[in-house]
């Protein structure tokens, strides 16, 4: 088998048949990187609603589980990275989760999660450190995270690397949107876009 990289293509060659696979060049990280489009289901629940890609908890409520997010589909060892914008249009709570690396199977809970002060902190809510500041109501952030299995996690934000974790081995997918952490509440509205996804 050999493989021929050309443009926008990775084609691995066996016996004379080609076969295509859509390779992409990520905005961080070293590639190269294929892109991949994972299935999701959303989450509303208690003041949590989702239009699109808008993402809003209407209540002030400091308890219950109020949630409005995508839920990406599980996977397991390899390099996988998230990539996508996002802008607080309004916000009169704070400590709200924007972006979410979950652990599933027998390990399942929160791995890593991106949560917002009022004032427009991103902090890692297990631990507390300040991941970036400046995330404020109207300006876009981006977020990339590469959660490379049973090594590192990381945590890129407008492209430049802000965390670095130890990933143990296992099973893993990605969310986002809006969701109050334990010491937080609504309201929120938060506008995601660019969301995309690779591996490799």
């Amino acid at each position: 088998m050999r493989r021929l990289r050309g443009a926008g293509v990775l084609a691995a060659v066996v016996t004379g048949l080609a076969v295509f696979t859509p390779t992409a060049d990520a905005q961080v990280g070293t590639g190269p990187w294929i892109s991949d489009s994972p299935g999701y289901s959303e989450q509303q629940r208690g003041c949590g609603h989702i239009s699109g890609l808008t993402f809003q908890l209407t209540c002030s409520t400091g308890s219950g589980d109020q949630r409005a997010e995508r839920r990406y589909t599980t996977y397991s060892g390899g390099t996988h990275q998230f990539e996508g914008s996002f802008k607080i249009t309004s916000m009169g709570g704070s400590r709200i989760s924007l972006k979410q690396t979950f652990r599933d199977g027998s390990s399942a809970g929160p791995f890593f999660l991106l949560a917002v002060e009022k004032g427009g902190r991103l902090y890692a809510v297990h631990g507390g450190e300040t991941i970036a500041t400046g995330a404020t109501v109207g300006t876009s952030v981006r977020v990339n995270t590469i959660n490379q299995v049973g090594s590192t996690h990381k945590v890129y934000i407008n492209g430049s690397q802000k965390d670095s974790v130890s990933s143990p081995g296992g099973s893993y997918y990605d969310k986002f949107g809006s969701y109050r952490t334990a010491s937080g509440k609504g309201p929120i509205t938060v506008e995601w876009s660019g969301v995309k996804f690779w591996h490799k």
